[in-house]
């Protein structure tokens, strides 16, 4: 596929047209002297569905909304992650993003055995498993491997050497950690970044990247790069940013745990750092196995979430690719519970912030692309992936043309005083 086979779309044009007279709509107090206005940007995980991603940030982009803080898990991490890295802050990015992802097959991401890949889209197309016994009694023992000696059925090593290869060849030629963190730096802003109520400029900032992972081995919530110094130590400005992402994207059992060895410090009492971060009070491990972070904060709205009692001055927008949880789920047989057991652990934390802060939910733009798409379909044809990169850009333009930004800050207010 190419980009024009996005963009070329006549629904897709239309609404570019209608996103370019949005511009002069208030979404946020913090603009550039090009007239940029400044939000934050969270993204839920969801597998291939973060294609729909790339169609909401593409509309909000043309609308003139520029993204200072990022944070996200699995899917959205790695849009994240490109969002972040490729050019500066005040650069509309989403072209870009759309170019890599067109130019590359998603299957290749499987890169786990050949007959098990044929097995796993198989399972992924509805094939009834009684159909596959005899395909899966003869790859039994590859199976076995797979799932009790690799805890996965991929490597995911294909996904690692892509998003560094993206980040290599961008703009800003990201390789490490610490050149993320450099060019996420107040010297990378644009000038006369300033209120746009008072004409104040916008003191020394810097703009946060968070990507939400699942550390199995201590249990606890990570946050990369803000907690690379835990499993790194110094080494950490010297990695790849890609390895931050691998680790959020690690589905279970589909992919193989993400693992870092030679931990700092390993065997010691836990340190303040540890305990700081994580509340882990016991030694510290040698090596930790991470899975995909959506098994604990699928959505991470709350992560730039301020406690002060002042108006803010950006608002955080969110995006979530899952539906609005408007069903009951069937739980009368073995995957309908387990399905849900996993659902409920992915979405309660996320879910206990927004039922505290129910002025998000302002804030809040639903794509619900699980209706009609498999989130681990890697083998999604061309025109299911257009379909959700329409299905994003619709769903964006819709909420932007919705949102007051004056009233929201007023809801803001009063929760504030209520709190």
């Amino acid at each position: 596929m190419t980009y024009e086979d996005f963009t070329n779309q006549p629904e897709f044009q239309k609404m570019l047209k209608e996103a370019e007279k949005l511009k002069t709509n208030v979404y946020s107090d913090i603009i550039d002297d090009e007239g940029n206005q400044y939000v934050d940007l969270v993204q839920e995980g969801g597998g291939v569905l973060g294609i729909a991603l790339v169609g909401y940030t593409y509309i909000l982009e043309t609308a003139g909304i520029r993204f200072f803080h990022l944070a996200g898990t699995s899917a959205g991490a790695i849009n994240t992650l490109v969002l972040a890295g490729i050019d500066s802050i005040d650069k509309a990015k989403s072209k870009q993003v759309l170019d890599v992802l067109a130019k590359q097959d998603l299957f290749e991401f499987v890169d786990g055995d050949t007959s098990l890949k044929k097995i796993i889209q198989k399972v992924i197309d509805g094939t009834p498993l009684k159909k596959m016994f005899w395909k899966l009694a003869f790859n039994f023992p590859k199976v076995k491997k797979a799932l009790f000696v690799n805890l996965g059925l991929n490597p995911g090593n294909a996904f690692e050497i892509w998003i560094e290869k993206v980040l290599r060849d961008s703009s800003n030629t990201i390789t490490t950690v610490g050149e993320l963190i450099d060019k996420r730096g107040k010297k990378y802003f644009p000038v006369g970044l300033k209120n746009r109520l008072t004409g104040e400029l916008i003191p020394d900032d810097y703009a946060h990247v968070h990507i939400i992972t699942a550390d199995l081995t201590t249990q606890s919530k990570v946050q990369f790069p803000k907690m690379a110094h835990l499993y790194w130590g110094d080494k950490m400005w010297e990695i790849s940013p890609a390895k931050l992402v691998r680790a959020s994207m690690s589905v279970p059992f589909f992919f193989t745990p993400f693992e870092i060895d030679d931990i700092p410090d390993a065997g010691k009492p836990a340190n303040d750092s540890w305990i700081k971060y994580t509340n882990f009070h016991g030694p510290i491990p040698k090596k930790v196995k991470f899975v995909d972070g959506g098994m604990i904060s699928n959505f991470p709205i709350n992560v730039f979430h301020s406690k002060s009692g002042n108006a803010p001055r950006k608002p955080t927008f969110g995006v979530k690719l899952s539906a609005y949880r408007d069903e009951c789920s069937n739980i009368d047989d073995l995957g309908g519970f387990v399905g849900s057991m996993i659902s409920t652990m992915r979405h309660d934390a996320d879910n206990e912030f927004l039922i505290q802060n129910p002025d998000f939910q302002k804030l809040i733009c639903f794509i619900d692309a699980d209706k009609d798409f498999n989130w681990l379909n890697f083998k999604m044809s061309d025109e299911s992936k257009k379909k959700l990169f329409l299905l994003g850009a619709r769903k964006g333009l819709d909420f932007i043309s919705n949102f007051k930004w004056d009233s929201y800050k007023n809801l803001r207010m009063q929760q504030l005083l209520i709190q």
